[in-house]
């Protein structure tokens, strides 16, 4: 089976592309990272207990309020008041979802503090994210799919390019980029759009990365136009994507499935080596 990678940074269309791809002519399954983010720090998750444990104490709207048909302990409706508890407490873990606002208030910018607490924040959930795509990797390997899409925003910064084959990088150029984010969410200032796209990274460092990855491992779908012609885009690359990938090498991947663990590990040597490549040049750019 093969993993194709779709990674770009906020409003570029990665997620319309993602769309497409789950729909005819494709049907491909489509694992979405954010999806799993969002799962893995639900109440009573570890990943949650985590994140109250670092942020809490110094965030003071982390937690929403409780619903108001919820009671507290002595059965008193909680409201949606402020409720006094020490941040972190068992309270805290329980039942109040994050406050994701608030959280990206904290995490989001270029300030030093504000990337100390993005580390911090992907440490905790990067790592909860990996296992469960790796269990629904699995999954569709065993149902006999062709390909399965992984819809990651922070692909390169996550380091899970090495086990992507084939990597598609949807890109849109930065002013198109930003009156999309400002459209989407019209809640965001101009200052706060920018720090939300500066999180994710340049959208020309992603798009040099998966363009050195060579022919037939990298594909960047440029998405400055309408939903059209980025349509046309995707049919021609997953056409070509497709050669050589179905018919029987696909069964022959699933009956013959020790086969299939040496052919994953040499592309995640592939993947590997062009990594190592792409910071090795990098470097002697800067020097």
């Amino acid at each position: 089976m093969l993993l194709l990678a779709l990674t770009g940074s906020l409003a570029t269309g990665k997620s319309t592309v993602s769309n497409l791809l789950s729909q005819s002519p494709y049907c491909l399954p489509v694992i979405d990272a954010d999806v799993l983010a969002r799962a893995v720090v639900e109440p009573g998750t570890p990943g949650y207990k985590k994140i109250v444990n670092n942020f809490a104490s110094t965030t003071p709207d982390l937690l929403l309020p409780r619903p108001v048909n919820e009671r507290d302990e002595n059965g008193s409706k909680a409201g949606h008041e402020k409720v006094s508890h020490k941040p972190g407490s068992s309270d805290d873990r329980t039942g109040r979802p994050l406050n994701r606002a608030a959280l990206g208030r904290r995490v989001f910018g270029s300030t030093p503090s504000r990337q100390r607490d993005r580390k911090i924040l992907n440490s905790i959930v990067h790592p909860a994210v990996r296992w469960a795509m790796a269990r629904s990797v699995l999954y569709y390997y065993i149902r006999g799919h062709w390909a399965v899409v992984l819809d990651i925003p922070l692909l390169y910064d996550s380091y899970l390019d090495i086990f992507a084959p084939v990597v598609l990088m949807v890109a849109a150029s930065p002013e198109v980029q930003m009156s999309r984010l400002r459209l989407r969410d019209p809640h965001l200032s101009e200052e706060e759009a920018r720090d939300r796209v500066a999180s994710q990274g340049g959208v020309d460092v992603k798009v040099a990365r998966t363009e050195a990855r060579g022919k037939g491992r990298g594909y960047v779908i440029w998405n400055d136009g309408s939903r059209e012609q980025l349509e046309e885009k995707v049919g021609v690359v997953i056409r070509e994507v497709q050669r050589g990938r179905k018919g029987l090498w696909r069964w022959v991947m699933l009956v013959l499935w020790p086969l299939a663990v040496v052919w994953a590990g040499w592309e995640v040597g592939r993947g590997w080596w062009s990594r190592l490549r792409w910071e090795a040049e990098a470097k002697e750019k800067v020097q």
